[in-house]
C-alpha cells in the first residue's frame, strides 16, 4: 500500500494518545502492519458506517474522517459547507488472512445506496456520496469488478445506475476525536441516514471471500437502521 492516511500538521486533528478504538482497543491511528490493508469508504453519514465496518472479523481498526477534496487538513465544519470537496470516509485496516476484501466491499455496497449521487438517504452534500479510495492496484482492480457485479444486480432490478467514486492516491485526514466511534460513545445519538438497496452482493471477478455466512445474518438490510440496531461489539465466528 502506498500509505492512506496522512497525519495533518496539527495534532490529528484530535486524535491523540492514546488514541485507541472504543471498541477494539486497537491505535486507530497507526499504520498499516504486515499482513494489513487498509481503504477508505464512503457511505454517507461516517457514524453508521463506521460501525457496519468495525463490527467485521478480521478489522484490525477503524477511523472516520475526510478524503477526496481539495483543502489540507479540513474541520468539520468546513466539511459540511460543501467546499472542500471532501467525502466523510471511513478508513477500513484489516488482516488479509482473516478477512477478504471482498468481504468489505459486500458490507460497503449492502449498507447504503450507490446511486444518489450526492446524498444519502436525509442527508444532502457532496460530503455524503458514495466512493472507495484504495492504492494497492489488485485491490482496485476488485473495487472495480464488484462495482461492475453490483451495477448489474441494480439495472437488473430496474434501479438507477451506480454513482459510487473509485479512485486511489486520495489523502486521508481523520476527524476531530468526538466522531471517533461516535455510536459506542456513551450519550451519542443515534442516527444513521443510509438507505440500502435490500441487493445482495454475489461472486465477481476475484473475489476473495473468507466470512462464513453466519456473519452476514448479523446485518438484516431489511430493517431500518440495521447498523444501529446490532451490538456494537465484533460478530463472533460461530
Amino acid at each position: 500500500m502506498f500509505g492512506l492516511f496522512r497525519s495533518p500538521s496539527s495534532d490529528l486533528n484530535g486524535i491523540s494518545s492514546p488514541g485507541r478504538h472504543v471498541v477494539l482497543g486497537t491505535p486507530y491511528a497507526a499504520p498499516v502492519g504486515e499482513g494489513q490493508a487498509e481503504a477508505l469508504f464512503g457511505c454517507g453519514c461516517f457514524w453508521g458506517a463506521e460501525k457496519g465496518f468495525w463490527r467485521l472479523p478480521g478489522v484490525v481498526t477503524t477511523a472516520v474522517g475526510y478524503a477526496g477534496g481539495q483543502r489540507p487538513d479540513p474541520t468539520y465544519q468546513q466539511v459540511c459547507s460543501g467546499t472542500t470537496g471532501h467525502a466523510e470516509v471511513v478508513r477500513v485496516v484489516w488482516s488479509r488472512e482473516s478477512v477478504g476484501f471482498a468481504d468489505l466491499l459486500k458490507l460497503f455496497w449492502e449498507c447504503h445506496d450507490p446511486t444518489q449521487g450526492n446524498r444519502q438517504g436525509n442527508d444532502v452534500g457532496s460530503q455524503y456520496r458514495s466512493t472507495i479510495y484504495v492504492d494497492d492496484p489488485e485491490l482496485l482492480s476488485l473495487a472495480q469488478a464488484s462495482r461492475e457485479a453490483y451495477g448489474s444486480l441494480l439495472a437488473a432490478a430496474g434501479r438507477p445506475t451506480i454513482t459510487t467514486e473509485i479512485a486511489s492516491g486520495q489523502r486521508f485526514y481523520p476527524a476531530e476525536e468526538y466522531h471517533q466511534q461516535y455510536l459506542a460513545k456513551p450519550g451519542s445519538r443515534p442516527y444513521c441516514s443510509a438507505q440500502p438497496s435490500g441487493l445482495l452482493l454475489g461472486t465477481f471477478p476475484g473475489a476473495d471471500y473468507r466470512l462464513p455466512a453466519s456473519v452476514w445474518q448479523a446485518y438484516d438490510w431489511s430493517i431500518p437502521h440495521c447498523v444501529l440496531r446490532g451490538d456494537n461489539q465484533p460478530i463472533a465466528l460461530a
